[in-house]
């Protein structure tokens, strides 16, 4: 149904998000971050909900171990979530729950954590969580939509995959990157990849508008002097 990879770049201190399912507009449900303190993914049969809650216990100081023993623990149906979160200092967390759908795996790397259900392999977590590692010196973007792919040619899931979505936050309480496929036929991985290629040369620039207006770059619209 789903399989997502989140991370921390240790050199800047972003956290992110990479996720893709065949159902529709996964990045309005499963991905979660939050700046300075980690990122979390919500899936197979997603409560929400949970994401938040464990950003929030991470905010309090908890590590993701420590909050998602906290946020699993008595919770009602938590035998039907898929869960990763990611802290501060790169410590990981995760929780499958024994009514998870299908074949499903999770795979720990440095600063990462990859998870997925329905599979066709067991192994395309750890495909992730690979190649990931190789691309220390990219933009934290960069490393989840590549680990991302790289799932997708491991096998991806059982059926086809429907949506994806990107999600990256930095030093601000808003997204440095937010980008969804919420519907493709063909390859939403494929198509998210081309939103970042277009997004990535106008991120600095709209990251400028938004924390100094009067020193960003003209705006281009009609009526910009």
């Amino acid at each position: 149904m789903t399989f997502s990879i989140i991370g921390r770049c240790a050199r800047t201190g972003m956290f992110g998000v990479a996720i893709t399912t065949s159902s529709i507009a996964v990045g309005a449900r499963c991905p979660h971050a939050r700046a300075g303190v980690g990122a979390v993914a919500t899936q197979n049969v997603t409560d929400p909900s949970l994401g938040p809650e464990l950003l929030d216990l991470m905010g309090q100081g908890k590590s993701a171990r420590a909050a998602m023993d906290q946020v699993v623990h008595g919770r009602r149906d938590i035998e039907y979530r898929q869960l990763t979160a990611i802290d501060r200092s790169g410590g990981l967390a995760h929780w499958t729950g024994a009514k998870v759908l299908g074949r499903n795996a999770v795979a720990e790397g440095v600063d990462c954590l990859a998870a997925g259900n329905l599979l066709k392999s067991e192994g395309l977590p750890a495909a992730m969580v690979t190649k990931f590692g190789q691309l220390a010196e990219t933009h934290l973007a960069e490393r989840l939509l590549r680990a991302l792919l790289a799932g997708l040619e491991h096998g991806g899931e059982e059926g086809p995959v429907h949506s994806a979505a990107l999600l990256v936050y930095d030093k601000l309480s808003f997204p440095l990157v937010s980008l969804r496929v919420d519907w493709d036929d063909e390859n939403p991985i494929a198509r998210l990849g081309l939103l970042w290629k277009d997004y990535e040369g106008q991120m600095d620039a709209y990251l400028q508008r938004a924390v100094n207006p009067s020193g960003a770059q003209s705006y281009g619209v009609a009526g910009d002097p």
